[in-house]
């Protein structure tokens, strides 16, 4: 049974590499969770008999992480090591020719292009630019590289941005001045600067923003890389995804892909002009006849399903090859003879890996089980990378056709072999309006079966995001599992995986749906697993998460033991004021608080402060500008005010996110104490 599959794939991994299990055992927790090495970013040499991949190590002292370049067989023999400098050195591409690699280091002081020859030796720097260097590929006939510099659009020269950024460091005021949003995004404040393409030839050592005068981000901010640009196969040009929205930015999501020559000897030409909605991943097929990429439908929604598209290069016709398959791909990977696309998506609980055949559309999918990330052609087979809830990322090989699946790297088997951990099984329910919902339980650690144990009742975030089969770094339920709880996660409405009607039911509906979900779902797991003590629940999230704390203090008051609120919106009002993309609460809740206000109070937290009474721990970022760090002290000022036992922890050096090794201690530690005094 497929709830079985994460013990299974840990107990024969380990075995086939001949790890013997340590005699000395204990419960899983943060400082296993932090002690696991991080596969990250893996690709395949050209003939496909290699992967390098990065390899991230947690420095607890330095309370930072360190990462590494690594290379293996793509049979799984021959791992080694290919840098060691205490600096950081990712984003590894291959040379056209795959006698090298090309990789990005902070070792000289700044992020610059680096390359060491497969067969050992010093590495060796390739670029010595005034500014840090970012997201690397190779063009195919390895004569040039291109990646990303933060420059002043207005800027024709390296040197401007330079002194600009000098002049700007000697300014004795401190003011600054905006005329458009955004004026801050994520974490980060904008001081005018762009992310460009720059394309290098590696000869002559000739360096040219082919993105010039252009006011948008290449790659996007700020989770973009470099999968939104690639050279045409001729490498004589780039393709690229940007934003090039004016002083719309801030509330729209019309991403575009644009073509530019890789001399910079004209302007970037507009290739998807015809949708307003998100294009991005541009991907060309072997014979270079072919441009695909993803796109989105509905101008203005971030969560719409994206679909794949292919266009005959360059100027012929453009098909949707996916519309009728109800999953949102995230990669695009052609085989060899380019009558295949390999794809990934969420799916049921899991990222499962698809096969699409280019002239039919017919998909099937090929890997069901756990969290897996982008195949990759490696000869006859796939490489790609599997987390799922019993183990870290590790990398995988597979026929084409989904069999013969084999573990490739197992990094982290002596670790995970010192760490017990809970089972978990997924099962379903029947949620609002009768439809089916899926979700999961996981026991704790040290399970005995007859006994009774707390509940964890973990809510995700997003609102369009999962919890499923998948091994998190910031919230795990093996954490929980380890400190002796059990622990419940629901997709509920809104997730992600289970067709593009269900994601979308969320709109307009953040406390409805949603709620009932949860209501139904956590009842469900309480009748079907007599291991749960219904006497002993706490609820946790963040995010949307965080919002649904709220939502349920004031509107399902009476079930919950405590709650823990991680970055949660108090104010769904003020929130739209306050937060950077604006495109996301106008999609949400169907327009602005003055153009529709009801779609702000609908459901609206603060609105049922006045119900409160669950002790609750609030934790929030000072550099979260998604949700502002002021939602955070507002509902610890209510829940203070109205004499409800509760907890601030703030961290004034954190954003959405808890990233930092210390930081993450100090999180769990603090929850799991909160858990400990009410459950």
């Amino acid at each position: 049974m497929r709830s079985l599959f994460a013990l299974v794939v840990l107990v024969v991994s380990l075995v086939s590499c001949g790890v013997a299990f340590a005699a000395e055992t204990h419960p899983f927790s943060v400082h296993d969770m932090l002690a696991m090495q991080r596969v990250s970013d893996p690709v395949v040499s050209p003939d496909g008999g290699l992967v390098a991949f990065g390899l991230r190590t947690t420095d607890l002292e330095e309370n930072r992480g360190r990462s590494d370049i690594y290379l293996v067989g793509a049979d799984g023999t021959g791992l080694r090591r290919m840098t060691s400098h205490p600096a950081a050195d990712w984003n590894a591409r291959f040379s056209a020719d795959g006698s090298q690699l090309y990789f990005l280091s902070t070792r000289s002081g700044s992020a610059q292009v680096w390359r060491i020859a497969l067969g050992g030796g010093e590495a060796e720097q390739v670029t010595e630019l005034p500014l840090d260097v970012g997201s690397l590929r190779v063009s195919p006939d390895g004569k040039m590289l291109a990646f990303s510099m933060a420059v002043f659009p207005e800027c024709h020269s390296l040197a401007c941005t330079t002194a600009k950024l000098k002049a700007e460091d000697e300014r004795v005021a401190t003011g600054r001045l905006f005329t458009k949003l955004f004026i801050r995004h994520w974490d980060t404040w904008k001081d005018g600067r762009r992310s460009h393409l720059f394309v290098l030839d590696l000869a002559s050592g000739r360096t040219v923003d082919v993105t010039q005068g252009l006011d948008a981000d290449v790659p996007t901010k700020p989770w973009g890389g470099p999968e939104e640009f690639t050279f045409t196969p001729d490498s004589k040009g780039l393709v690229f995804t940007a934003r090039d929205a004016g002083p719309e930015e801030a509330w729209s999501t019309n991403f575009d892909l644009f073509l530019v020559p890789a001399d910079g000897s004209a302007k970037p030409a507009l290739l998807t002009g015809d949708n307003k909605a998100w294009d991005t991943t541009p991907v060309f097929s072997p014979d270079g006849k072919t441009l695909a990429w993803l796109a989105m439908a509905k101008p203005g929604y971030e969560a719409d399903r994206f679909r794949i598209m292919l266009r005959r290069w360059p100027e012929g016709e453009t098909r949707v090859l996916t519309e009728s398959w109800d999953r949102s791909p995230s990669s695009i990977v052609f085989s060899s003879d380019g009558r295949t696309i390999f794809t990934h998506a969420s799916n049921l609980g899991h990222r499962s890996i698809f096969r699409i055949d280019v002239g039919s559309s017919r998909v099937r999918e090929i890997h069901h089980d756990g969290n897996a990330g982008t195949p990759q052609v490696a000869g006859e087979r796939l490489v790609f990378g599997l987390d799922h809830l019993n183990s870290p990322v590790e990398l995988y090989s597979m026929a084409q056709d989904g069999s013969d699946r084999k573990a490739i790297t197992s990094i982290n088997a002596e670790r995970l072999a010192a760490a017990r951990m809970g089972e978990a099984e997924q099962f379903t329910f029947k949620g609002w309006n009768g439809e089916t919902v899926y979700a999961w339980v996981l026991k704790p650690a040290d399970y005995v079966a007859g006994k009774k144990y707390p509940v964890a009742f973990l809510i995700h975030g997003g609102p369009q995001g999962s919890f499923g089969n998948h091994f998190h770094y910031r919230w795990n339920p093996q954490a929980y599992a380890g400190a002796g709880y059990a622990s419940v996660f629901i997709d509920f409405h809104g997730s992600t995986g289970y067709g593009q009607e269900f994601t979308d039911s969320i709109g307009n509906d953040w406390g409805g749906k949603p709620l009932v979900d949860l209501q139904k779902g956590l009842a469900a797991a309480l009748e079907k697993y007599p291991f749960l003590d219904g006497k002993r629940v706490g609820a946790l999230g963040a995010s949307y998460g965080g919002y649904m704390i709220n939502w349920i203090a004031g509107n399902w008051p009476d079930r919950f033991r405590c709650l823990v609120n991680h970055d949660g919106n108090l104010d769904e009002r003020l929130a739209y004021f306050d937060t950077e993309e604006l495109w996301f609460p106008e999609w949400e809740h169907r327009g602005t608080p003055w153009d529709n206000p009801e779609g702000y109070e609908k459901h609206n937290p603060i609105n049922f402060v006045s119900k409160w009474k669950t002790p609750m721990l609030v934790i929030h970022g000072a550099k979260d500008y998604r949700v502002v760090e002021t939602q955070g002290m507002s509902t610890f000022t209510a829940l203070q005010r109205r004499g409800i036992p509760s907890k601030f922890l703030y961290f004034p050096d954190e954003n959405h996110w808890v990233l930092q090794p210390a930081n993450s201690i100090l999180w769990h530690d603090t929850v799991m104490a909160w858990l400990g005094e009410w459950l």
